[in-house]
């Protein structure tokens, strides 16, 4: 890029702060109206509730203010590249993303496409473009090193559902070719994608892998997503719930940069809701290590009927004495006993936590709603943990940002 196509892609930030989430909003409706066949790529729950145009507002506007040293968003560009492995995104996509974000800058702005701002644009993204090709194409080529992997979508079936709470239910799911399966991070994710007939579209979802490792199945939990309020239900979690056991599915390859880092560290997970799937991974893991070493695994939800896996982590606890618990329910019920089901009645608070439980030299793993990553990573910060140990997933379309 030129000074002068830097200069311009700066002026427009205040733009972007302004009127980024119109600009993506209208982009995305421009791009899924002439291409849509797209429409089984981009999760339409997300384009419904206006998640994914918010994520990339958010990310354009942090590439404007940081055009002219990209490098600083590496970590961010790993994470959605990442997440477009998982979704089959190649290097022809990156055209038309193009093509239909710049006719959306001029037609939102009111600019003719020769305008010297579409020009200095489009260096901008062809950079931007360049570095998500460049760092999915390792991606791609690590998978179709490791044994048991695959690039796009491959079938699976549904071999069992098992009930973890009156929310979640765990899919056991074997590959339909019964080939071998790879020895993935535990932490990392797949992408599923089924047919919504209130769509007729196949749509693809992420989620977690809820156990580490093994031979012949992958496992996800997935919360089912009623409607609530304002908020519609889940197309896809709902289409999963109601699928018997038998049934097809499609499943892209466990991918994702969030994952147990140093087994032979002391570890923290800390989880709210249905964010414990990648925490059982870890944990998991390291049963099959021996639990090297101690391990304290603290988790908030609203009661008993919501909590997932609560059965397993008992069992885990009474056979690893490294293994540290504390649970806090906001709204425990009537048959939720304090000291036996949970530890803390209302929200999980770590600054009344008993300091043993809080290694200041351990790793600490979080995942959850994006408001209870923040508040758990500022309360961590809070005690002394330093931020570098402090590694998070957060649900949706991409980051959170904790600091």
């Amino acid at each position: 890029m030129t000074p002068q196509q830097i200069e311009l892609v700066k002026a427009t930030v205040p733009v972007l702060r302004e009127n980024g989430v119109a600009l993506t909003g209208y982009f995305y409706n421009r791009m899924l109206g002439n291409n849509p066949a797209l429409k089984e790529t981009f999760n339409m729950g997300h384009q419904r509730s206006g998640a994914q145009a918010q994520a990339l507002a958010g990310a354009v506007l942090a590439y404007a203010e940081n055009i002219e040293d990209p490098s600083v968003l590496l970590p961010v560009v790993e994470l959605i590249a990442h997440k477009h492995v998982s979704l089959n995104i190649q290097a022809p996509d990156y055209s038309i993303v193009g093509e239909n974000l710049l006719h959306s800058i001029s037609e939102v702005l009111n600019i003719s496409m020769e305008d010297p701002l579409i020009a200095a644009w489009a260096a901008a993204y062809g950079q931007l473009a360049d570095l998500f090709i460049s760092t999915e194409k390792a991606i791609y080529d690590q998978h179709q090193q490791t044994k048991g992997s695959w690039l796009g979508w491959r079938n699976f079936k549904i071999a069992k559902k098992v009930v973890e709470s009156d929310e979640i239910t765990s899919f056991y799911l074997a590959p339909v070719d019964g080939g071998d399966l790879p020895n993935y991070e535990a932490g990392q994710y797949i992408s599923v994608r089924v047919f919504v007939q209130e769509l007729n579209l196949r749509q693809p979802r992420q989620y977690t892998l809820s156990t580490s490792p093994q031979a012949d199945y992958l496992r996800i939990s997935v919360k089912r997503e009623d409607a609530k309020g304002e908020l519609a239900e889940g197309w896809v979690s709902n289409t999963l719930h109601s699928l018997a056991e038998g049934s097809e599915i499609e499943v892209s390859a466990p991918t994702g940069n969030f994952y147990l880092i140093d087994s032979k560290k002391r570890n923290v997970f800390i989880s709210g809701g249905v964010g414990l799937t990648p925490m059982i991974a870890m944990l998991n893991q390291l049963v099959t290590l021996d639990m090297p070493q101690p391990v304290t695994f603290i988790h908030a939800c609203r009661s008993s009927q919501v909590h997932a896996m609560k059965q397993h982590i008992h069992d885990l606890k009474a056979k690893f004495p490294r293994l540290s618990t504390f649970t806090a329910y906001e709204f425990p019920h009537d048959g939720d006993v304090l000291g036996v089901d949970y530890e803390a009645a209302g929200r999980l608070d770590l600054a009344s936590m008993d300091a043993a439980l809080l290694p200041t030299t351990a790793d600490y793993y979080l995942c959850g709603p994006m408001p209870f990553m923040a508040e758990q990573h500022k309360a961590l910060v809070a005690r002394g943990i330093p931020a570098e140990n402090i590694h998070s997933e957060a649900f949706g379309t991409g980051g959170v940002k904790l600091s």
